[in-house]
């Protein structure tokens, strides 16, 4: 199980607009910065998907936390 503190901290980082979501540009900066700039925005749009449960495109704390624990 992870630390729920440290998820919310790498959520935040990742969620540079502040908005409480990270959308697929934003996932896809992180990884960049991250050092993986082969990833498109379709494909961070699949990833985003793919974790979505409630399918507005965007990814929630709960959603990121509950893949984090899968």
């Amino acid at each position: 199980m992870a630390d729920i503190e440290e998820a919310r901290k790498h959520f935040d980082r990742i969620d540079t607009d502040g908005d409480g979501q990270i959308s697929a540009a934003e996932f896809k900066r992180a990884l960049a910065q991250g050092g993986d700039w082969n990833v498109t925005e379709a494909v961070a749009e699949a990833i985003i998907a793919s974790r979505d449960l409630n399918e507005d495109k965007l990814l929630s704390f709960d959603e990121f936390w509950a893949h984090l624990n899968k």
